[in-house]
């Protein structure tokens, strides 16, 4: 009787799951394929910005929404864009409270859903912003380029221990690019992906070159955000935007801007890669 109980509860949370996987794989994979589409626009205009010839500038992920508005339909697209990033707000919500990829509770693990928790927030603004540009709301959320991300940084730092907020800002963001370094270097990611060999010898290096890529900007947003905090001074504070244009001014900062601009393409394709071959599903690893 216990061992009838018992199956019959197993095969209710097999059905509970099953249905979670179905509910949550639409939302993640048109997730991961809008934030591809968004960083591989803010590496091709690096590109352009680094070997263009036209002395171009550089962007950040809301200044890559904001060049669509130029292209036929353009607002159509960014329509299109502006639900795919809730869907993936919400399913990094989902991995953050959830826990949808079973990390566990213990320190390590609370920082990685912290992060998903951070990144659900972030991508639910540019949402938000994307919105703004295609139905014509003025600009949401603060502009593109480093004067939005000072803003919130001088905001911060009006808070009660403020500077030291911001310090914890600058180290969490170098802390989750070193992961995402981490994470290229050791090809971590492979693990939730239902991809066969064939198909992982061209996807490995392409993905590793873009979590290593995007990891690398991520230290340097923080490495200013950190300088900001330092001095108390939210203009140190750089974005996206900033950070690849300190790469161009740096010795053969042409060559290196080019490199890490193909990297963020490369994180693109990574974000492509997910929304076809990743695991997802309460408990997918």
């Amino acid at each position: 009787m216990d061992m009838q109980r018992h199956g019959r509860a197993a095969k209710r949370r097999v059905a509970a799951e099953a249905g979670d996987n179905g509910k949550y794989k639409a939302l993640a994979r048109l997730g991961y394929a809008s934030r591809g589409v968004v960083y591989v626009i803010v590496g091709a205009l690096a590109v352009l910005a680094a070997w263009g010839g036209g002395g171009g500038q550089t962007t950040d992920t809301k200044g890559a929404l904001q060049s669509l508005m130029d292209e036929p339909f353009g607002w159509v697209l960014i329509g299109v864009l502006a639900l795919g990033l809730v869907a993936f707000a919400v399913w990094r919500a989902v991995q953050a409270f959830a826990d949808a990829d079973r990390h566990g509770s213990d320190g390590k693990a609370l920082v990685i859903r912290g992060g998903m928790a951070v990144s659900a927030v972030t991508h639910l603004l540019l949402a938000v912003f994307a919105a703004s540009l295609a139905f014509g709301w003025g600009s949401a959320g603060g502009g593109s380029g480093d004067s939005g991300t000072q803003s919130w940084i001088a905001k911060l730092m009006q808070q009660p221990y403020g500077v030291w907020l911001v310090a914890i800002v600058g180290l969490s963001i170098i802390g989750a690019g070193i992961a995402q370094i981490v994470k290229g270097v050791k090809v971590k990611f492979e693990k939730r992906l239902d991809a066969d060999e064939s198909a992982m010898r061209w996807m490995r290096p392409v993905c590793r070159f873009g979590l290593i890529a995007r990891g690398i900007v991520f230290v340097i947003i923080g490495g200013f955000i950190g300088i900001a905090a330092w001095q108390s001074d939210p203009q140190e504070a750089r974005g996206l935007a900033g950070a690849l244009e300190t790469l161009r001014s740096q010795p053969y900062g042409e060559a290196l801007l080019g490199v890490v601009a193909l990297g963020l393409i490369a994180f693109g394709i990574y974000c492509f890669v997910e929304a076809i071959y990743r695991r997802i599903g309460m408990g997918a690893g």
